[in-house]
């Protein structure tokens, strides 16, 4: 795509150059905002659909709470209509950013939002574009407040300027756009899907050697246990208990834990910052104990620090293969385990109660190089394909910047 023949000056920095038949304005004088507020009038009893922030992701409503009026929060009655443009106005750096592009009823959604409505001044879609680049959000952030939850007041972000072509090439400008990152999204979903299966093969692989292991030709017998189900005849099960012992980490101050450092810390959903401390130097499983993801499972024969929210193995002289108990501990899926009534979480005494397949020493490392030979094949496929998702997700914010601050003329292009 080509440059438009002439530029000028915008003003704003993050734009920079614009054609010299733009302009620039601020947002508030192109759109309303925040224009609507459920009546507090309503029926206690009536229903709605309510969004939070944490429903939008990818510039998609993925979920969303249904309750009735008396049940939805004070902060939570913002309604929203076709057209409406959603613009987190919390941790903005996440990106919470939709258009709301068909009829919806009796919709609203929280105040951490600030809603763009339809005035006929701008095409939504294209200020939806517009609000969607890097330059606009780094524009969002520097002027927000705070340090844990950055925030930015409605009034300041609607205060914004942003770049507007005529009429007839905003529409233009949204019909490039939808068609070219629709083609993007849909290669980004088809690698998503790739990496999915891969992620499928590899959890088979593991679970197949490590219960059957590699001998397709091998006698079986039934383990008696269920998920573990038949086994070579020559393998034998055993409980977790006489394979080593199990404790808590140790407690450590959140304030402590930094996003970069030193040694890993160990939650309850895995590694979760870093601390200037370790409290374990030998091979161990660290097995996640309290959280939604607890059960998870990690190999470490490094310096790491394991906090009370995770539970750690360490092998007896019994054990032969660490590595080839990290896999069978994966395969259990021990968050099958956790409590379902409260907070989640697993105990020490449940996992030392599992039984897992255990073969002859010499087949555990046949088993081992097999899978660290496979696994490394299909994690690198994977790493390629996730940069692919990347490089690709990258294009797609480029490309919507360079077009909605007028770096390409797409107005002579054809679908």
């Amino acid at each position: 795509m080509n440059p438009y023949p002439s530029y000028k000056d915008s003003g704003v920095e993050w734009i920079g150059e614009i054609p010299e038949d733009w302009e620039i304005n601020r947002i508030k004088f192109i759109t309303n905002y925040n224009e609507l507020k459920l009546s507090e009038k309503t029926e206690p009893d009536y229903k709605l659909n309510y969004i939070e922030i944490g429903n939008v992701k990818n510039q998609k409503i993925i979920s969303k709470t249904t309750d009735t009026f008396k049940n939805i929060p004070v902060s939570g009655r913002r309604v929203i209509r076709k057209n409406d443009i959603l613009i987190s106005c919390v941790r903005t750096y996440l990106k919470s950013i939709t258009i709301i592009e068909n009829d919806v009823k009796d919709f609203i959604c929280s105040t951490g939002f600030c809603v763009l409505s339809d005035t006929n001044e701008v095409n939504q879609k294209y200020l939806f574009y517009t609000v969607l680049t890097d330059g606009f959000i780094s524009k969002v952030v520097i002027n927000s407040t705070g340090v844990t939850y950055p925030t930015i007041k409605s009034e300041k972000l609607v205060n914004l300027k942003v770049s507007l072509p005529p009429s007839f090439e905003q529409t233009k400008i949204v019909s490039f756009l939808d068609n070219k990152t629709q083609k993007i999204d849909e290669l980004i979903e088809k690698t998503e899907q790739k990496i999915k299966l891969l992620k499928e093969k590899r959890t088979s692989l593991i679970n197949h050697c490590v219960t059957k292991g590699l001998n397709p030709n091998v006698e079986m017998k039934d383990s008696g246990v269920e998920w573990i189900g038949e086994i070579p005849i020559g393998w034998n099960k055993i409980k977790v208990k006489y394979l080593g012992d199990i404790k808590s980490g140790d407690g450590l101050e959140s304030s402590l834990i930094e996003p970069e450092g030193e040694f890993p810390v160990y939650g309850g959903n895995g590694v979760m910052g870093y601390y200037s401390h370790f409290n374990s130097d030998i091979p161990i499983l660290v097995i996640g104990r309290v959280g939604e993801k607890c059960g998870n499972v990690h190999y470490e024969d490094s310096k790491v620090w394991i906090n009370d929210n995770s539970l750690v193995f360490q092998p007896n002289k019994k054990v032969n293969s660490l590595k080839y108990l990290f896999h069978s501990f994966e395969q259990r899926d021990f968050n099958q385990l956790r409590n379902k009534n409260t907070q989640p979480l697993i105990t020490g005494t449940l996992v030392k109660n599992e039984y897992i397949p255990y073969p002859p020493f010499p087949e555990q490392i046949q088993i081992v190089e097999y899978l660290d030979e496979q696994t490394q094949k299909i994690d690198s496929t994977i790493e390629k394909e996730t940069q692919r998702i990347e490089l690709l997700k990258e294009y797609r914010q480029s490309l919507i910047s360079e077009v909605v601050t007028g770096k390409i003329d797409v107005r002579d292009w054809k679908e």
